[in-house]
């Protein structure tokens, strides 16, 4: 599965920015057509944004793209200007239907032949931020099979529903979609912290989110980077508990016991796997590794 702990908006509009973003230390950039790009410069931007594309991977950056949304009537340009060689993903906002993700797929397989790159390589990521994407974020979800993720978008959603965004009122929708994405094999991602200044809030924001399942977050600056790959980065005791585990679960396997006890407690097959899958994403965090 692939590493997605921190996902960084970048301004589609903003070639500054764009050339800091390499050194920002994320899983993912999302370089965004969206909301950062005012109506009158999205033209200029789906060229700029087609020229960094390659420039950015080919200096390590797994790299996605926000394009604008399908009810907008901009999504197919957005898509024709930048799907070539090294883009990674598209990232769907307002994902409201599975139509949405199918009229995408449609979109990326055009584009891709044109591109002459291989059909399929372009992951879409949907973000949920309404209620009726909400209750629609199964058949989202399975509308397509190129889908990495489920994103929540919470600003959205909670002026949607008329109150300020707090962790009573994006519990259910975090809960959904982490549901979701866990049942079908995709990487739930958070919804950005919006007080960039805030360092105390985001730490806590994110150990929370990842105690309910989330795998990453949306970012909107590059100061939260560090601390968020550092959260859903294994911990040393984590890893060292994981190691003690694997080795009493293969020692118990050879003398012939379903469970065995590691540090006074008992370890059966699912906290096995929990541990197998910790250190499996420790090996991926190697020196050297962005982000690591």
């Amino acid at each position: 599965m692939e590493l997605f702990r921190s996902l960084l908006f970048v301004p589609g509009n903003r070639e500054r920015m764009l050339e800091r973003a390499a050194t920002a230390g994320a899983d993912v950039l999302i370089i965004d057509l969206e909301d950062a790009v005012p109506q009158q410069e999205k033209k200029a931007a789906r060229k700029l944004v087609r020229s960094w594309v390659p420039r950015l991977a080919a200096a390590g950056q797994t790299v996605f793209v926000r394009v604008n949304g399908i009810d907008t009537g901009a999504t197919r340009q957005d898509v024709m200007a930048v799907v070539r060689k090294g883009l990674a993903g598209v990232v769907l906002p307002k994902a409201q239907q599975a139509q949405d993700l199918r009229d995408l797929d449609v979109l990326l397989r055009e584009a891709e032949l044109a591109a002459k790159i291989r059909p399929g390589d372009v992951r879409p990521v949907p973000i949920i931020e309404s209620a009726r994407g909400l209750l629609r974020c199964e058949e989202i979800a399975l509308a397509s099979d190129r889908v990495a993720a489920l994103a929540v978008g919470g600003e959205d959603y909670t002026t949607e529903l008329g109150v300020p965004r707090t962790a009573a009122a994006l519990q259910h929708i975090r809960h959904a979609v982490v549901q979701v994405a866990v049942a079908y094999g995709l990487l739930p991602i958070d919804t950005p912290y919006t007080d960039t200044k805030d360092a105390v809030g985001l730490a806590k924001e994110t150990r929370a989110v990842k105690a309910i399942g989330f795998k990453g977050k949306l970012l909107i600056h590059p100061g939260q980077v560090a601390a968020v790959n550092r959260i859903f980065a294994p911990s040393a005791a984590e890893i060292a508990e994981a190691r003690r585990i694997v080795a009493a679960a293969e020692q118990g396997a050879t003398a012939g016991r379903g469970a065995v006890a590691v540090d006074g407690r008992m370890v059966d097959a699912p906290i096995v796997e929990r541990a197998q899958r910790l250190l499996e994403t420790a090996a991926r965090l190697k020196p050297g590794h962005k982000g690591a």
